[in-house]
Parts: C-alpha cells; structure tokens; sequence
C-alpha cells in the first residue's frame, strides 16, 4: 500500500477540514517528508484524487483579505473515514519492511480503541513471525550468511531487522497495555497539527504551484 493515502486522510480528519498547503504543513511537520512520499506534488495529488472517488470533500472557499485565487478546503467523508480506517488497519498489521507505511501507522495508532491497537500489533508479530519462517526456509541464521555467499548478507539482514522490529513491537504493545498515550474513547488524544499561520520549523522552503491555493 501507499503511505501517501493514509497520510493525507489522517491529517485533513485531524483538521476537520483543511487545505492543501495546510496538510503538506503538516506532514511537513510530523518529518514525513523524509520518510515517505509526501512530497508537495504527491499530496495535491492526492487530495485532487480522494476528491474524484468520494473520500473527500472539496470546499471552494472565499479569497483571503490579503488577496489571491480562491482556496480549495478538504473534510473527509464517510466513506473516506471508512477508508482511512481500513487503511490504518491494514498498516498496523502488514509486514513489508517498508518504514513509511509503518510510521504513518504509528503516528495515527491513537485514533484506534485501545484493545484493537494492542491486538493488531499482536497480528504484526504473528506475520512477522511467518515472514522470518518463510526466508529461513532457505537461510539458517546460526550458520551465518557466509553459507550463500555474500548474497547471505542480504537474508542475514531481513532476519536481523525482523527480529528488531518484533522486538520493538512487542515492547510497543507492552506501553499500550500499560495505559500510556491516549486512545479513542479515552479522551483529547495528542493532535500534532499546525494552527493556520503557525511557523513550521520544519518546513522544506520549497514552493509548489497549489501553495497559492
């Protein structure tokens, strides 16, 4: 799966309703732009395509004071919020190795009821653990990548950042259960957005033609 889907609906259903140089600010933010795909073209790419299949709302807004070409505002739908939510779903569970999708997951965990997240962490380890069963059908990690030549490196390294990552997650699902962070149904979760006209420290500086907008 894309990140970049599961990273524009969770940040415009954060806002509410947002525009595009609004949630490329956030995304901005939150670093994704170094650990993902979401650069500017790709998220008015996507915002103008979730549009186009229903998942969000497109707002033609008055000009500012200050100015210029109308703005377009985004709300996700219902059937968008369905889709964000299978989405984080699937992410939370899935094992590629990939760490977009993973962080995107990760960072919108607490929209989820607390047993569902520690449960589907748990199925991440169950595939995980599936995962390093299928290579080392092939690879036997105590006698170490030299038995395949240094195309053994390569195996020897998904099995190391297989076992890493279950590690890592099983610590995660052990702070979940402890009652750290606050899930849906629990209260005002953390909400890492930007207020309109918050400096983002972060910011990349570079412009794109939908910033305008």
């Amino acid at each position: 799966m894309s990140a970049i889907r599961l990273l524009v609906l969770g940040a415009v259903r954060q806002h509410g309703r947002a525009h595009g140089y609004q949630v490329r600010n956030d995304l901005e933010y939150w670093g994704a732009h170094e650990w993902s795909n979401a650069k500017p073209g790709s998220i008015y790419h996507a915002l103008k395509q979730m549009a186009k299949q229903g998942l969000l709302h497109a707002h033609e807004i008055a000009p500012s004071t200050a100015g210029g070409p109308p703005r377009t505002e985004y709300e996700i739908t219902e059937q968008g919020t369905e889709e964000y939510f299978r989405l984080l779903r699937e992410a939370l569970t899935s094992y590629d190795q990939k760490t977009d999708v993973k962080s995107a997951a990760i960072g919108f965990i607490v929209d989820l009821p607390r047993a569902e997240a520690a449960a589907l962490l748990k199925e991440r380890i169950r595939r995980i653990e599936e995962w390093r069963g299928a290579v080392t059908e092939h690879y036997i990690p105590e006698d170490g990548p030299e038995q395949l030549g240094h195309i053994g490196e390569i195996m020897n390294l998904w099995v190391h950042t297989a076992d890493a990552e279950a590690e890592w997650t099983q610590g995660l699902i052990g702070r979940i259960e402890s009652g750290a962070y606050t899930f849906a149904g629990e209260g005002a979760p953390f909400v890492g957005v930007l207020v309109e006209g918050e400096e983002n420290p972060y910011a990349t500086g570079e412009r794109h033609p939908e910033d305008d907008r």
